[in-house]
């Protein structure tokens, strides 16, 4: 298996182009697919998204995405990206209070719009570093506080503090910006957005699918 298959969760709220195109770039075969029995062929999965929190619930339900997405990752490599990260936690406080698919525990929150009596531009729109344990092999080759490209309003806040796989500090905010659950590797960031070191991450990825880690 010298290119692991991947299937790319289409919820109809999903960047899919970009992924794609990242994956293809590294040697990954992706399939852009709802499919049930495709997402379980596949090697490993990715759940993109943008958007907001509740639509994309309901839109996992519409197409009866759930139940897949939990064997998945329970079962092989899982990668989430943006609200694809969002979306692995127990809920969100946007536009109201939504249940998430509960893999990681603990809820996103929304970025203040004031700290310390300073204005706090919200979304985050651009690059910014990432801090992480220089043992982590989806890091491999990327130096620690690296750049990446952001675009989000609302962050996730773990229970379990062993689960930050990375920080990054937003207008004095530290927050986490990746989470590691099991197979679950998931970003705030974007790497398909990234550069070269974005695709440093997909590289490692595709490694650790080869390798049966995670």
């Amino acid at each position: 298996m010298n290119n692991p298959k991947v299937a790319i969760i289409d919820y109809e709220m999903c960047n899919l182009f970009s992924v794609n195109h990242a994956c293809l770039r590294v040697g990954i075969d992706p399939v852009i697919t709802r499919d049930p029995a495709e997402i379980k062929a596949a090697d490993a999965v990715i759940l993109p998204g943008v958007g907001a929190f509740g639509d994309a619930m309901e839109n996992l339900k519409k197409f009866d995405l759930i139940p897949a997405l939990e064997q998945a990752a329970a079962a092989k490599p899982f990668m989430g990206i943006c609200l694809g990260l969002q979306l692995l936690f127990s809920g969100s406080c946007e536009f109201g209070e939504h249940e998430g698919l509960g893999f990681i525990g603990g809820n996103v929150d929304k970025f203040p719009n004031e700290l310390n009596e300073k204005r706090i531009k919200v979304p985050q729109v651009g690059w910014n570093r990432i801090a992480f344990s220089p043992d982590e092999p989806i890091f491999d080759g990327i130096p620690n506080e690296s750049f990446f490209y952001f675009v989000h309003s609302y962050y996730v806040k773990p229970l379990n503090q062993t689960e930050v796989l990375t920080s990054t500090d937003y207008e004095g905010i530290n927050y986490c910006s990746a989470a590691k659950k099991g197979n679950i590797t998931a970003f705030q960031f974007h790497p398909e957005k990234s550069g070269d070191m974005g695709l440093r991450i997909y590289k490692n990825w595709k490694k650790l699918i080869l390798s049966g880690g995670c």
